[in-house]
């Protein structure tokens, strides 16, 4: 490990000298490269010093006792020896955190689909409320929500609805929200007060990058163009603007009809094709990788049911990682961090524990 950080520090020195270097902002995509490189390696060059400076402090305090009589300065330099010796501990593990291997997703915008599973009606308004606390959970940190596509029924619920999130490092926090949702509650329509289990699904998507070969064969899709449906503005349900796509070989539709003109909305439902054809291609990636799997903290398993929220006992409880908040109104008003972080922490442990066994 260590020789591995001696090589970083060296790599960083070259950034910064070539960043130092009077025309290097002439060519703006080496500029770039050399600014995300620094910008990754910062933080692991910073704890390594930090890591070191611990260490000379242990030689230090421990050259200072050999030398010391008084009582007073011998206890006081022992105090400091057992902090120094913490430290050291606290920041090998997170170096070890730090250089673990990064998903190369973790920094792209999401997209995000949400889906009605078992429960009808209930199901179709447990999806617009868990859209909602994402919604509210990206405005908190600043992110930019785009609804991309969406299916409302008449009481305010959603069949479906997918969206972009537009934010750094989107894809390495919402990445831990794809499975299967289940809310218990009573529904307002149920008379006699039974508490009803209904799910929703949400999976969550790097968006692709433009660079990317996703081959989309002219004789494998179909482009339909229509009116768009639903409360819209002037001009909306006046024009055939909306766009659907059919994919033959998956059978995939996606349908775009949330901006005013019909090449905006065919632009957007191609980019939702792609991210879907990707998506399905990392699935099978997945799938193949029965050992990465296992090490991962549910983060590709569609069909893996990863968390609950109970409404008549006020908690959520996420099951991949045993954990369980009694914060509904707070985690569905999108104060989801808690929840996130411990999803990473644990995924983490999981990677360290596989990275000690080999």
């Amino acid at each position: 490990m260590f020789d591995k950080l001696e090589a970083l520090i060296q790599r960083f020195d070259e950034i910064m000298n070539e960043l130092a270097e009077p025309d290097v902002a002439n060519n703006q995509e080496r500029f770039r490269s050399l600014m995300k490189e620094q910008s990754d390696l910062t933080p692991i060059v910073d704890a390594y010093k930090e890591y070191k400076k611990a260490k000379q402090d242990i030689e230090d305090s421990l050259a200072m006792l050999e030398e010391e009589s008084d009582d007073d300065m011998r206890e006081m330099l022992k105090e400091e020896l057992s902090d120094s010796k913490k430290k050291v501990e606290e920041l090998e593990q997170k170096l070890k955190v730090l250089l673990l291997p990064k998903d190369p997703n973790d920094e792209k915008n999401v997209i995000v689909e949400i889906r009605a599973g078992a429960g009808g009606d209930e199901a179709a308004l447990f999806a617009a409320e868990i859209y909602r606390m994402y919604v509210h959970y990206a405005e908190g940190r600043r992110w930019k929500v785009e609804t991309m596509e969406v299916e409302e029924i008449g009481i305010g619920g959603m069949k479906s609805v997918t969206f972009m999130i537009s934010g750094s490092g989107a894809y390495s926090v919402m990445k831990y929200e794809s499975g299967v949702h289940r809310v218990q509650r009573v529904p307002e329509t149920e008379s006699g007060g039974r508490i009803h289990t209904s799910t929703i699904s949400v999976a969550v998507m790097p968006e692709v990058d433009d660079d990317i070969d996703i081959v989309i064969e002219e004789k494998d899709i179909r482009i339909d163009v229509m009116r768009a449906s639903g409360n819209g503005g002037q001009c909306v349900n006046t024009t055939d603007s909306a766009v659907r796509l059919t994919h033959y070989p998956t059978g995939i539709v996606v349908y775009s009809q949330t901006e005013k003109s019909q090449l905006q909305n065919k632009a957007k439902a191609f980019a939702l094709l792609k991210a879907k054809l990707s998506d399905i291609e990392q699935q099978q990636r997945h799938d193949a990788e029965a050992e990465l799997r296992r090490s991962q903290i549910g983060t590709g398993d569609r069909s893996e049911k990863i968390r609950t929220y109970n409404f008549p006992q006020g908690r959520v409880t996420d099951h991949r990682i045993n954990l369980t908040l009694y914060k509904l109104d707070k985690v569905m008003n999108g104060d989801i961090q808690e929840i996130i972080d411990a999803c990473i922490a644990a995924d983490q442990a999981a990677k360290l524990a596989k990275m000690n066994d080999n």
